[in-house]
């Protein structure tokens, strides 16, 4: 768990104030979480954050770790949010920081943002880590009635019930638990009942495909490693074989006995992943 707490700081990029923490020092790492959590330190302990693993990380890396837009401490002015919108947005915190060409890695909702990252401005960055983020970009996108089911209560369901998310949520034992710190989360971050604007804000890019498909990964020109679970519920060995399989420089790594959640053993992975020998060199 992590034992150190790095300041939480504000920069003005792609026309918001975004959030992010920056902690150790050296190569630029920009992190991504995935969806309901956020970078807030509450998340430490919860398997599906990064909080747990920020010390270990910044061992090697300058961290830099981005609310997005929306979640967290990273408000949004307004109209629906999309990958594309959210891939522009670290674009542009990578820019106004004056990263120069940093790695990139996310989980789940914040992999998937890092690899249109790589699709749309692939001089931005130096590698990526698609952790268990590569689902939406099957065509048959089994995984839309799911999050519809989610955030709108029915695997048919056309627009979000922010309430009938809070039942489904509560009536999990274990799900409720991240549920009541998810609204913690959002409401301290920007303001009573934000929660509920969060899940809205999530609607249109959680249950409508992204715009690209595993063909757009062979536009990726930098080393990807595409790494999940076994076990995962959402992105299957298949789709990441089918993923590691577009990508002209794509690495590909199964966690045996693992779902969908961070081990340490996927952090171990990525930091064997980012010290590979076979990077190009930032300054190029």
């Amino acid at each position: 768990m992590s034992t150190t707490v790095p300041q939480g700081q504000r920069v003005h990029a792609n026309g918001i104030d975004i959030h992010y923490l920056d902690q150790g020092e050296g190569e630029p790492l920009v992190l991504l979480h995935g969806g309901v959590v956020s970078t807030n330190p509450i998340w430490a302990g919860v398997p599906v954050a990064y909080a747990s693993h920020m010390d270990t990380l910044a061992e090697h890396f300058r961290v830099i770790a981005p609310d997005t837009r929306g979640c967290g401490r990273t408000a949004h002015n307004a109209g629906p949010i999309s990958f594309d919108l959210l891939a522009d947005d670290v674009a542009a915190l990578i820019d106004a920081l004056g990263l120069e060409r940093p790695l990139i890695a996310g989980f789940s909702e914040g992999a998937i943002t890092a690899t249109v990252v790589g699709i749309r401005h692939p001089e931005a960055i130096r590698a990526i880590v698609n952790h268990a983020g590569f689902d939406p970009f099957d065509p048959e996108l089994p995984t839309l009635a799911m999050m519809r089911q989610i955030l709108g209560g029915r695997p048919d369901a056309t627009e979000p019930d922010p309430d009938a998310a809070a039942r489904g949520f509560e009536a999990s034992a274990q799900m409720r638990p991240m549920f009541e710190l998810m609204k913690r989360d959002q409401d301290s971050g920007q303001g009573e009942g934000h929660w509920r604007t969060y899940l809205r804000l999530s609607w249109d890019r959680c249950t409508q495909p992204p715009g690209y498909t595993y063909a757009d990964l062979a536009k990726i020109t930098v080393p990807t490693l595409i790494l999940v679970g076994d076990r995962d519920d959402f992105c299957t060995v298949e789709q990441a074989v089918t993923a590691y399989r577009q990508l002209p420089d794509g690495k590909l790594a199964i966690l045996p006995g693992h779902g969908h959640y961070i081990p340490p053993a996927a952090i171990q992975t990525t930091l064997e992943f980012f010290a590979a020998g076979s990077l190009p060199n930032p300054d190029r």
